[in-house]
C-alpha cells in the first residue's frame, strides 16, 4: 500500500495519506522501529476503543522503506483538520453554540476512555480531528495515553494539571483540566498560559503559584460555571466527565425555550366551565408573576372555533343556561310594567292548559329607583375604604380561586 504526502510531523512519527484500491482512503501514522515504543503503545490503547468521538483504528503493519523497517498504524482519515487549525481559520476564536459542541463530543470521547481505565495525557486542540462539514469532532492521538493506575508524566505544560507539574499524579482530573484548557483556546484562540514562554517557568507557576488560568470576562455565566468546575486546582474537587456531561452550558441548547406568544389561545365557553377555574388553582398566598407564568397555559379547548364558543355561551345540552331559541314566542308575557303592583308569568305545560303562578312585585317603579339610589350611595361610602384593587383581588382569591362561589349570588 503506497503512502502520500505527508501531512502531519511529530518528534517520532509521522502521518500520511493512503488511498486503498477501493478507494478509501486512510490515515497512516509512522515510525522506523527502533523508535516505535509510543506509536505501539498508542496503537495498543486505539485497537480497544470504539467510540464515534476517537479517530478509529483500523490496523497496523511493518513495511520495509529506505533499507529499514517502519512501523504503521492505519487509522481513519479526518478531512476537516484539528480543532486547533478551525480556530485559527475562524479568526482565533469560536462562537459559543460550536465551543459547546466540540466540548461536549470532547467528554464524550473522554468518557469512552475512562469507562476502560485510560488517561489521555495529552488532551489539547492540536489532539482533536474535525470533519470537513465541520460538525463531527474526534480525539486522536494516543501516545502519551496509559492507564490510570500506571505511573509516569507526559504531555504539553500548557494544558497540564497543577497535579502534573508537580510530579505528584496523572489521573482522570488531569484529562478534565486539560479540557478546561482546550475550552479557553476555543474562546480566545491562545494559549491558557500567554505570558510564559519559558518550559520551567510555566510548570513553576501552573504547579505551586496557586493560580489558575484566566477565564473570559465576556463569556455567558453557564459558560463561566463550566471552566470553574474545570479548572479547581484541587483534583478531588474537578467535576467528573459523566457530571460535565450535565452541565447546564452544554445542555443550553438542547432545551425548549418558551414561546413569547402560546401558539394557541382559548377563551372559556361558560362561567361554569370548571377546566378554566382549574386553571386557576393557586394559593391565595402564592404571588403570581404574569411576566413568567401564563395562568392560561393549562388550559386549552382548541377544537373550538369562536361560532361554537359563542353557541355554548348561548346554552346547549351541556349547560344550564336555556337555550332561548327553543322558547316559543306565545310561551312568554310581560310580567312588569310601570303601573302594575303585581306581575304574573305563565308557562304552557305543553298540553295546552296554563297554570298561573302569582308573583307578588317587590315595590312599584317609584320605589325601587329609591331603593336602588339608596344602595349605591350605602356601596359609595363603603368602596371607600377600599382601593379598587383591594376589592378586586379580595373577590378573585376568595370567590374564583377558591370556588366559593354560589349561583345565587349572581
Amino acid at each position: 500500500m503506497p503512502k502520500g504526502p505527508i501531512i502531519g510531523r511529530g518528534s517520532t512519527a509521522t502521518v500520511s495519506i493512503a488511498i486503498l484500491n477501493s478507494g478509501e482512503i486512510l490515515a497512516v501514522k509512522s515510525a522506523d522501529l527502533s523508535s516505535s515504543t509510543f506509536l505501539q503503545k498508542e496503537q495498543s490503547i486505539l485497537s480497544t476503543l470504539s467510540s464515534p468521538h476517537i479517530v478509529k483504528y483500523i490496523g497496523s503493519g511493518l513495511t520495509r522503506e529506505n533499507g529499514g523497517l517502519v512501523y504503521n498504524i492505519l487509522m481513519e482519515y479526518v478531512s476537516g483538520g484539528s480543532l486547533h487549525d478551525l480556530i485559527k481559520n475562524s479568526g482565533g476564536k469560536l462562537p459559543e453554540p460550536a465551543i459547546r459542541s466540540y466540548t461536549r463530543q470532547i467528554l464524550k470521547g473522554l468518557m469512552c476512555l475512562h469507562e476502560r481505565g485510560i488517561v489521555h495525557c495529552d488532551l489539547k486542540s492540536r489532539n482533536v480531528l474535525v470533519e470537513e462539514n465541520g460538525v463531527l469532532s474526534k480525539i486522536a492521538d494516543m501516545g502519551c495515553a496509559k492507564p490510570v493506575d500506571k505511573s509516569g508524566f507526559s504531555g504539553t505544560p500548557a494544558f497540564m494539571a497543577p497535579e502534573v507539574a508537580r510530579g505528584e499524579e496523572q489521573r482522570f482530573p488531569a484529562d478534565v483540566w486539560a479540557l478546561g484548557c482546550t475550552v479557553i483556546e476555543m474562546m480566545t484562540g491562545s494559549s491558557t498560559w500567554p505570558d510564559l514562554n519559558d518550559v520551567l517557568a510555566a510548570m513553576y507557576k501552573i504547579g505551586f503559584s496557586g493560580e489558575s488560568p484566566e477565564i473570559p470576562g465576556w463569556i455567558s455565566e453557564k459558560a463561566d460555571d463550566f471552566l470553574k468546575k474545570c479548572l479547581r486546582r484541587d483534583p478531588k474537587q474537578r467535576w467528573t466527565v459523566e457530571e460535565l456531561l450535565k452541565h447546564p452550558f452544554l445542555n443550553h441548547d438542547e432545551e425548549s425555550q418558551p414561546s413569547d406568544c402560546p401558539n394557541k389561545t382559548s377563551s372559556p365557553s361558560t362561567v361554569l366551565d370548571q377546566r378554566f377555574w382549574d386553571s386557576c388553582e393557586a394559593s391565595k398566598s402564592q404571588s403570581i408573576s404574569m411576566d413568567h407564568v401564563d395562568p392560561f397555559a393549562d388550559y386549552s379547548d382548541c377544537g373550538d372555533s369562536p361560532a361554537v364558543r359563542i353557541e355554548k355561551l348561548a346554552g346547549n345540552e351541556y349547560s344550564s343556561v336555556p337555550d332561548w331559541d327553543m322558547v316559543d314566542d306565545d310561551e312568554w308575557i310581560q310580567v312588569r310594567d310601570d303601573d302594575t303592583e303585581e306581575t304574573e308569568k305563565r308557562v304552557g305545560d305543553g298540553d295546552g292548559d296554563e297554570d298561573a303562578t302569582r308573583v307578588e312585585a317587590t315595590s312599584s317603579s317609584s320605589q325601587a329607583i329609591e331603593e336602588v339610589e339608596d344602595w349605591i350611595s350605602d356601596q359609595d361610602s363603603l368602596f371607600s375604604e377600599y382601593s379598587a384593587d383591594d376589592i378586586i383581588n379580595d373577590y378573585f382569591y376568595a370567590n374564583i380561586c377558591g370556588r366559593n362561589v354560589l349561583l345565587n349570588d349572581f
